[in-house]
């Protein structure tokens, strides 16, 4: 598929920025990304998908006005995605200023840029599951109200209207995706589901005795990160922006996440998982699990790798990541 096409990815180097632009260079676009220092960056994830010297990278910080109109000049896109930001739940409990200041006012100062170059640019927005707080037993759908419960979420749900704002008010061709969970072995560690994955491994190989973990009786809607990239592409492909969710609708509970890691290496979890009220969060979601329907219908999208296939392929792949490091 060739496109001269030319795609700006705001924040490039996390686990969906790495994963969109290896799949919008395979679709014939010249992709460029943004990091807040590109001198210091090390871009692992792009070297791990082999497109490092593929992308065109670029120091800008997303808080700073100046620098997204500078960016956005240097690149002319066709297309922007905006992927950057403080992107952890937990860690927004304890970088809530960090978290607020980078999710709204980037999204601010990147729709602003557009408005003010008056340039024919298509922008995606990384909106969040977390948006709607507890989800109804059907899963969330676009039209569910708003309930968020964390500084991440307020921020999100912040920026979700204001790309509504933007495009009601000036006619920018920009959207939202409302993604549920979605996970790759470029999952940094602090995630848990990394976390369980690498402790699960780390304790078949006998280097870690016991996994300790907080709530297990939560409820979340995991998807594979791959296929959630394509949808923010396709979203950008409509002839008339439309926020949407995007999920797999089959939801598990940690409990079920942390029971598949270690039977994948045909361990009983529960003779090494301890219970620490460390790792609970002040406010925590029961129950997160969404409705892609309208994607389907509008997009043609649907995922095909539920939760449980993405633990295995987890798994797999973190013992191939452990063992290459023995080498």
């Amino acid at each position: 598929m060739a496109t001269s096409k030319t795609a700006l990815i705001i924040g490039i180097s996390g686990q969906d920025g790495s994963y969109l632009a290896a799949s919008l260079i395979a679709k014939g676009y010249t992709v460029h990304g943004t990091s807040r220092d590109k001198e210091l960056a090390n871009f692992a994830n792009l070297k791990t998908l082999g497109i490092y010297e593929r992308v065109t990278l670029h120091s800008a910080t997303v808080t700073d006005f100046r620098s997204v109109v500078q960016v956005i000049r240097e690149t002319q896109p066709n297309e922007i995605y905006n992927l950057a930001a403080q992107s952890s739940v937990g860690l927004s409990f304890t970088q809530p200023v960090e978290t607020l200041d980078s999710v709204i006012f980037g999204t601010v100062n990147l729709l602003e840029a557009m408005r003010f170059l008056g340039e024919d640019i298509r922008y995606y927005s990384a909106s969040s599951s977390e948006c709607f707080g507890v989800t109804p037993p059907g899963g969330a759908v676009e039209t569910t109200a708003f309930v968020p419960r964390s500084p991440y979420s307020i921020a999100k749900a912040s920026a979700h209207w204001i790309v509504a704002n933007y495009r009601e008010a000036y006619g920018l061709h920009a959207c939202s995706g409302l993604l549920f969970n979605h996970e790759s072995p470029l999952r940094p560690a602090r995630y848990v589901t990394q976390k369980i994955v690498r402790g699960a491994v780390a304790i078949a190989r006998h280097r870690q005795a016991t996994l300790a973990l907080g709530n297990l009786d939560v409820t979340r809607d995991w998807g594979w990160a791959p296929e959630f990239v394509e949808a923010m592409w396709l979203m950008l492909q409509l002839p008339q922006p439309q926020d949407l969710v995007i999920a797999t609708g089959k939801p598990a509970s940690l409990r079920d996440f942390t029971a598949r890691a270690f039977a994948r290496l045909d361990l009983d979890w529960q003779k090494y998982v301890v219970s620490d009220e460390a790792f609970l969060r002040p406010v925590e979601l029961d129950f997160s699990c969404g409705n892609a329907s309208r994607a389907r219908e509008r997009l043609g999208w649907t995922a095909t790798v539920h939760w449980d296939e993405v633990v295995d392929r987890l798994v797999d792949a973190e013992l191939a990541r452990q063992e290459r490091q023995d080498r």
